[in-house]
């Protein structure tokens, strides 16, 4: 790993915190919960990760959130990512969950909220800053996602936002138009996935339906002549994960990936590592990786990493600060 991507400052605003459960904290949690894998080692889990599509990843991905039962369980996951994010000089961070995932469990809302946020609380002593988006997932109901949204509203005050993630293909955003309509009149910020597996439709549905303020993904929009012009117009951030995208084969490799084409069109292009555990690697690895394979010039990481910051859901003073802090980096 070269040292300047784990130094630059950046902000990480696309990470499933379930998604950052390494197998070695996999194994770890079901011991101490008595849970039994369907893997007799971790080697044996890396190589599951073998994904064919989105869906073939999700499967797994649900397996291994079992073992996540306690307070403290949500608190170690949370914990472990904020100390890696903090290594890599991540300085502020929107995290994902997926309650949904939990409470069909028997795993109570508070139980996931108060494990999650303790860690990100503690967390401020590393220096790194952060917010908690609450995830519907799309292959659920709508009435699942309601439910979900009402057990949130006593918690609003540490959950800003909330999303949209899961099986793509087959769920729009406009199967939660009313659970977003719902959130955004409780005083939620909206973002969601849509543009990875699924169509430009999608995306426009998201702006136009769930009144996002990111796309999350969003690579799917060069198929789209109006939608790039809109976006670019806009300045409406995509959260986009490269190592997940060639994981998850929406691109045969990094080097047919489409960042650079979208940064170079004027686009508010992110780099983020979704689930790192699964996909290999965290932010700083997602970075050198484009860099590597698209021949990135220093000066399109440096607006990769600025726009990290001004797509935050920070203050206008906060995100100046932030990126006052990069250039001084890149000065150095």
């Amino acid at each position: 790993m070269n040292s300047f991507f784990c130094q630059i400052p950046k902000a990480e605003l696309h990470i499933h915190i379930e998604g950052s459960l390494e197998p070695e904290m996999m194994f770890a949690l079901a011991a101490r919960n008595n849970i039994q894998l369907p893997y007799k080692s971790v080697e044996e889990i890396r190589a599951a990760y073998n994904f064919q599509n989105l869906q073939s990843f999700l499967d797994l991905y649900y397996a291994g959130m079992s073992v996540l039962q306690t307070e403290q369980d949500f608190y170690d996951l949370t914990w472990a990512y904020m100390q890696k994010a903090s290594a890599q000089n991540v300085r502020h961070a929107e995290i994902f969950f997926d309650p949904q995932g939990h409470t069909s469990r028997g795993v109570s809302f508070e139980t996931v909220h108060r494990g999650i946020y303790r860690a990100l609380q503690e967390a401020q002593q590393l220096g790194i800053s952060s917010y908690l988006i609450l995830c519907f997932l799309r292959h659920l109901s709508a009435e699942s996602a309601m439910e979900a949204l009402e057990q949130a509203l006593p918690y609003k005050d540490t959950i800003p936002a909330v999303g949209l993630d899961s099986s793509e293909v087959g769920n729009p955003p406009s199967k939660f138009q009313k659970v977003f309509d719902k959130a955004r009149e409780e005083g939620f910020l909206t973002v969601a996935h849509a543009g990875e597996e699924g169509p430009p439709e999608y995306i426009w549905e998201a702006i136009n339906l769930l009144g996002v303020s990111r796309i999350d993904h969003g690579v799917r929009c060069i198929d789209d002549p109006k939608l790039l012009e809109y976006l670019i117009e806009k300045q409406i951030p995509l959260t986009v994960c490269p190592l997940s995208n060639i994981k998850l084969c929406v691109f045969d490799s990094m080097a047919k990936h489409n960042i650079k084409q979208l940064l170079d069109m004027g686009l508010c292009v992110t780099v983020n590592s979704d689930d790192p555990s699964y996909f290999g690697g965290y932010v700083a690895e997602n970075l050198q990786e484009i860099e590597s394979a698209l021949s990135l010039s220093q000066q399109d990481i440096y607006k990769l990493v600025k726009n990290s910051f001004q797509a935050t859901f920070l203050s206008a003073a906060e995100k100046q600060a932030r990126i006052a802090e990069l250039d001084e980096f890149m000065m150095k």
